[in-house]
């Protein structure tokens, strides 16, 4: 495969995830911003920003119009949903003939309904408007998995979009740490259960969780939950299963199995996300573990580039003797 096509298929995947986590972000925010203080809903911004990298711009109120202006609908904004969805069309315009159709005709026909989008519209129900991004995220993913080949471009489809995984809900829960650590002395009980309600839905696991605990919400239930769960596919551990069943299946089909140094550091990763208990990821410091699991998603996407997109030709021909 050639190297432009395997990047334009690795951030059509990218940026769609993106797309729906900050739509899922932005939805859950504005949904429960009834039930927070005034002060409590500005920490909530502040949190939401930090869990995106993002710095709220000089003056900007942190109130729910004009972050959903900024974050959804602002075509100059690096950062938007309009933003994600318009270059992931573009790199799936340039690979269409790789991708079926059912794919392209979802992700133009998304890319068209965002265009249209007014703020006036979207601020009069918000909800409507982030769940047709996150439905249109979904269902690409969905048809994707029914119309493609698994071939090499299928897998760097995969990569894509659980590495973003991966790295979002890392960088979601460390943005949460801080909560628990203000919980235990000055938060409310029903500020908290508000917090980590907001947390779970924002990964579209409350359910999933109280299948597997209860509807009694604990900050570390939730962190092992979305950490170190290997079943549920808003994960962590998950994620990286994905990725290194992505890296894997890239591996094979170019021949670059032996010596792959991406393999040695997802299975690193994956060997922590397995063998690691929450309570002692707690008690030593679960911000920096978390923050190191993002260095490391940075990392393996580096290497990424580095051994299949942006390579040197010198590095792919064989020595002349």
């Amino acid at each position: 495969m050639l190297s432009r096509v395997a990047d334009n298929l690795y951030w059509m995947s990218r940026y769609l995830e993106r797309a729906q986590h900050t739509a899922r972000l932005l939805d859950v925010t504005l949904d429960l911003v009834p039930d927070r203080s005034s002060s409590a809903g500005a920490r909530a911004w502040e949190r939401l920003f930090l869990s995106l990298h993002l710095r709220p711009a000089e003056g900007l109120p942190l109130k729910g119009r004009p972050i959903t202006q900024l974050l959804a609908l602002d075509p100059k904004s690096d950062h938007s949903i309009v933003h994600h969805v318009a270059v992931a069309r573009d790199n799936a315009r340039q690979v269409r003939e790789l991708i079926s159709s059912e794919m392209w005709e979802l992700i133009n026909r998304l890319y068209l309904d965002l265009q249209r989008a007014s703020m006036e519209q979207v601020w009069a129900e918000p909800h409507p408007f982030f769940q047709a991004v996150k439905q249109g995220a979904h269902l690409f993913q969905g048809i994707t998995d029914s119309t493609m080949v698994r071939d090499e471009g299928w897998h760097f489809i995969q990569l894509g979009q659980f590495i973003e995984r991966a790295g979002n809900v890392a960088a979601l829960l460390s943005a949460h740490v801080a909560v628990e650590e203000e919980g235990q002395f000055s938060l409310h009980a029903s500020d908290l259960y508000v917090e980590w309600l907001g947390l779970l839905r924002s990964c579209t696991a409350f359910e999933a969780y109280c299948k597997v605990y209860s509807a009694d919400l604990q900050f570390e239930q939730i962190a092992e939950f979305l950490l170190l769960n290997d079943n549920f596919p808003f994960s962590v551990n998950f994620a990286a299963s994905a990725m290194r069943a992505a890296l894997d299946g890239i591996a094979d089909t170019t021949d670059t199995r032996k010596h792959n140094a991406i393999l040695r550091r997802i299975g690193r990763l994956k060997a922590t996300l397995d063998y690691e208990q929450i309570g002692d990821l707690m008690a030593a410091d679960l911000r920096s573990t978390l923050d190191q699991i993002q260095i490391q998603c940075a990392q393996i996407h580096n290497d990424i580039f580095h051994s299949y997109i942006g390579y040197t030709v010198d590095v792919k021909l064989p020595a002349v003797s």
